[in-house]
């Protein structure tokens, strides 16, 4: 019988490298011993480490425990140079955090995007690379947040010949926010054994099926628009020319959250870092907890698909259409990957789009503003990654306390746009220019498509709606 994490726990080794090092070395070295054996022989160690401090096979243990429980993790004096896109449209606050997280005992190698702006920990718009850690804050709160567009082959004229038929469809079929369907459709993520072993996520099972198929607030958006492919060799094997297309964006609803959340606070209760880094907290990969934090954060990003291709299933039901093509990319992820000599690290996208050599995404630009499919380059000093969007100029509260309804009107107007919900704070003006953001990664990213919204659905802000 094997030991497992709580065994140690009661025993009173604390979450932490110790205990996920105790693990890994008992269970490879010691098989051979009975469960009590093994746990007898960990007792030992507790009692007085230090008796074990020159054990062949129990020394890192040992060194472990004996660490001052509060002991402050020290940032290096220099931080690891990293590549910077698009650097004068990127504000000082974005630039700092990075900063920070290059100074990590773990930190590989890093990049930052050009829609880049400041977050928690790790800045929207980072990429960082870490060896055997993952970062909680470094994939974000909405983990596995993601783009998912359809393509049909219906003429571009009928989201205008049509339009309240296409408006229709999104309000009966789409739900935001709070909102949830009444009956929602099941879905085989949601069988995973995850949620039967892992204690933070079977909580939120009952919660996870009542979201299943809708999306969140903020920047999360299902719309129509007309996509053309300007590419004649692509991997959807879909001819140049103009399409009707559906793209959605959001995340892994309140099961991502939670779990952001629960394990952030283990990663910050074992691992003491300087105030200014104490955001980007991570778990070692060979401890419980990181594995646990791994397994959760798959499944979210699971969860989220799953989200999306419910939203584009009603969509094709109701549009009587088979798509075309799929294409879809997280962002607000961690992969592992391998770095130009062939090691293993792991790359935190937190607001990035994976861009490897050959690997499709979509960067979409606001509500009102064109958005692109993309083929990846595989640029290394980007760490394969490129922009998730075009990336804010002005925070949430300043957009509502400085925009005009009136101005965002006429912008939609101009841009031949029917809006259905949102605020403010996501108005086209608190972007920056996609264009400028897709020209400071023409390296890494080549365009195969581009994306303008045409009938769009948000969350809605029921102030703006009032003046409105």
């Amino acid at each position: 019988m094997n030991l497992t994490g709580n065994d140690l726990k009661q025993i009173g080794v604390i979450e932490g490298k110790a205990l996920g090092l105790a693990l890994d070395l008992v269970e490879q070295q010691y098989a051979t011993l009975s469960f009590d054996d093994k746990l007898a022989l960990l007792k030992q160690i507790l009692s007085n480490p230090s008796s074990f401090i020159n054990d062949t096979i129990l020394a890192p243990v040992a060194t472990e425990l004996l660490k001052p429980a509060d002991e402050t993790i020290a940032l290096n004096v220099e931080g690891k140079s990293y590549q910077i896109y698009g650097a004068e449209a990127i504000e000082q606050g974005a630039l700092e955090q990075m900063e920070t997280a290059m100074k990590l005992p773990v930190t590989v190698a890093g990049a930052l995007m050009p829609d880049a702006h400041q977050g928690y920990g790790l800045p929207i718009g980072g990429v960082l690379a870490t060896k055997n850690a993952v970062i909680p804050y470094g994939v974000g709160v909405d983990i596995g947040c993601r783009m998912c567009m359809t393509l049909y082959n219906l003429p571009s004229t009928l989201l205008e010949d049509k339009k309240e038929d296409f408006k229709k469809m999104l309000i009966n079929n789409t739900k935001f926010g709070q909102a949830t369907f009444k009956k929602p459709k099941d879905h085989e993520v949601l069988d995973r054994k995850e949620f039967s072993e892992l204690s933070i996520v079977r909580e939120m099972k009952d919660r996870a099926w009542q979201q299943m198929g809708s999306s969140g607030g903020g920047n999360h958006f299902v719309e129509f628009g007309i996509i053309e492919i300007l590419h004649p060799i692509n991997e959807f094997n879909v001819a140049t020319g103009q399409y009707v297309a559906v793209l959605s964006h959001s995340g892994s609803r309140g099961l991502g959250a939670n779990i952001a959340r629960h394990y952030t606070k283990i990663a910050m209760d074992v691992c003491k870092l300087p105030q200014e880094a104490k955001h980007l907290a991570w778990l070692d990969l060979n401890t419980e907890a990181g594995q646990e934090y791994w397994l959760a954060m798959n499944l979210a990003g699971d969860y989220a698909s799953a989200c999306h291709h419910q939203i584009h299933e009603r969509m094709a039901i109701g549009l009587r259409e088979t798509p075309l093509a799929m294409i879809e990319n997280h962002h607000n992820f961690a992969w592992k990957e391998k770095d130009v000599k062939g090691n293993e690290i792991i790359v935190h996208r937190k607001g990035a789009t994976p861009a490897g050599n050959g690997v499709l995404g979509i960067i979409p630009g606001s509500m009102a503003t064109p958005g692109f499919i993309v083929r990846g380059k595989g640029l290394a000093e980007s760490i394969n990654s490129a922009s998730h969007g075009a990336g804010r100029t002005m925070s949430r509260t300043k957009a509502k306390q400085t925009i005009l309804p009136g101005h965002v009107n006429k912008f939609l107007k101009e841009a031949g746009v029917e809006l259905i919900g949102s605020g403010l704070d996501e108005a086209p003006m608190a972007y920056k220019d996609i264009h400028q953001v897709m020209n400071y990664q023409k390296d890494l990213v080549e365009v195969l498509g581009s994306f303008m919204p045409k009938i769009v659905r948000m969350c809605g802000d029921e102030k703006f709606q009032e003046v409105d």
